[in-house]
């Protein structure tokens, strides 16, 4: 029973986490006349490097798959960090928004320098300040908050962190 919660934990928090970052990367992008397809290219770009841009809608596609596995990599790391260390799940809110925060610090400064992305990382302000909200409450603090439910109704009961009246995953 332990390893369904796991797997639901890592895939409610990865799945809505990556929702909400490419909902909000699609349209930021937009704001500056980038075409979704385009966008999505570019997370393909980190594995195919600048071809990317010229696989139309097949290199859309892998984009957004990879979007979303590294989301469910990322999902899974806290999950099984929290199992270790419990105050992650005590209080999901802050610990999550901390985890997000230094999610958006690693691909910037270690995993997209290291992939095959074409571009140099930019830290323009306006896309520093809304991308570091977005993985901060968006990514981090959903999928913190997937893990403590999913912790919490293994038995231990609900997580300090969490309102005692939510029900379990």
């Amino acid at each position: 029973m332990t390893r369904n919660r796991a797997v639901y934990a890592i895939l409610w928090g990865g799945l809505v986490a990556g929702a909400i970052d490419i909902t909000y990367a699609i349209g930021f992008s937009a704001t500056r006349g980038v075409p979704p397809m385009r966008l999505l290219q570019s997370v393909a770009s980190g594995l195919l490097g600048s071809p990317a841009f010229q696989g139309g809608v097949a290199t859309a596609i892998l984009g957004f798959v990879l979007h979303f596995v590294l989301m469910l990599i990322i999902a899974a790391i806290y999950y099984f960090a929290s199992t270790r260390l419990r105050f992650l799940v005590t209080h999901p809110i802050g610990w999550g928004a901390l985890y997000g925060f230094l999610v958006y610090w690693v691909m910037n400064l270690v995993v997209l320098p290291l992939s095959a992305f074409p571009s140099q990382v930019k830290f323009v302000p306006i896309l520093l300040i809304t991308s570091l909200i977005v993985h901060a409450f968006g990514i981090g603090v959903p999928i913190a908050i997937a893990s403590s439910k999913a912790q919490a109704a293994t038995g231990a009961g609900p997580s300090p962190g969490m309102n005692r009246d939510q029900p379990a995953m």
